[in-house]
């Protein structure tokens, strides 16, 4: 199985006319998902890449039954787009987009509470379900079907960990970064509980880094509720205190937002945290008794 995004997934793309949704929706069609749609305004009835455009969510879910969106526009007009998923019975919106206005988030955070959906991001590298879906700008081909789970707020680092599990032989379930803003829609918590519930998923690697409290919440929640091995590595052991490191949610404001506070907690739960990002997959081969 996998989560999130599998085989039955009909995705939507929210500003596929432009560079990086036309080029990402090449990509995305060519590792095998079903992309049904695409939106851009004023741009409705044209065909992109054998795939029919729309001028709005709307008419793009009456007419194609989409059921998952990615989101490729520019920043300030990102929440706004969000906001048209939510409205239009999107179960699952992929948010693209770096440099979302921090205001615009606390208003998509307080309007997906009520909702059932699921949003990743934004900020994000997105969500890729090797051999069933990929809503995502991850390269596919260093991905492999398997039993492990990703959960990730950076995206280089889930190349990485990714690339290295793949050359082990070890392949994943369902890779997803959540993103590394402030204020993201989905956290740790709500991924490791739909990777604990997959029965395919036999061990999950998380990666977490500098800032906030979201790493000591998630080692909290694995201890108490968790049955399936995680590995963890948390980025940053040589950030500078107040200084933004890449995500605009890395940044050490005080001793528990450091990556050294992060990895120790997680130690006390009861979880293997690695020293390095190379440690990850042999830990996770551990975990699975390879």
């Amino acid at each position: 199985m996998a989560i999130l995004v599998d085989e039955n997934t009909k995705l939507l793309v929210q500003g596929i006319t432009g560079r990086e949704g036309g080029f990402h929706t090449g990509r995305m069609i060519d590792s095998g998902t079903d992309v049904v749609a695409g939106v851009t305004p004023g741009k409705g009835g044209q065909d992109f890449k054998g795939v029919p455009v729309f001028n709005t969510v709307k008419d793009a879910v009456k007419e194609t039954g989409a059921n998952a969106s990615v989101i490729f526009v520019p920043p300030p007009f990102a929440a706004d787009a969000i906001f048209e998923s939510l409205a239009n019975g999107i179960e699952t919106v992929c948010c693209i987009a770096e440099g979302v206005p921090v205001h615009d988030m606390l208003r998509v955070a307080s309007y997906i509470k009520s909702s059932d959906a699921t949003l990743i991001g934004p900020n994000c590298p997105g969500m890729l379900s090797p051999g069933k879906a990929n809503v995502s700008i991850m390269p596919q081909s260093i991905f492999s079907e398997g039993n492990v789970g990703v959960v990730s707020r950076s995206g280089t680092l889930t190349y990485q960990v990714v690339n290295e599990l793949t050359q082990m032989g070890i392949g994943q379930t369902t890779a997803v970064g959540i993103g590394g803003d402030p204020i993201i829609g989905t956290n740790f918590i709500e991924i490791l509980q739909k990777f604990e519930a997959d029965p395919d998923t036999e061990a999950i690697a998380m990666i977490g880094e500098i800032g906030g409290n979201a790493e000591q919440q998630a080692a909290e929640y694995i201890k108490a509720n968790m049955k399936t091995p995680v590995v963890a590595y948390i980025a940053g052991f040589t950030a500078p205190e107040g200084k933004t490191m890449g995500h605009a949610g890395a940044i050490v404001s005080g001793g528990d937002t450091t990556a050294e506070a992060k990895s120790n907690a997680l130690r006390k739960a009861g979880i293997a945290a690695a020293e390095n990002p190379s440690e990850v997959a042999q830990l996770i081969a551990d975990a699975l008794g390879k």
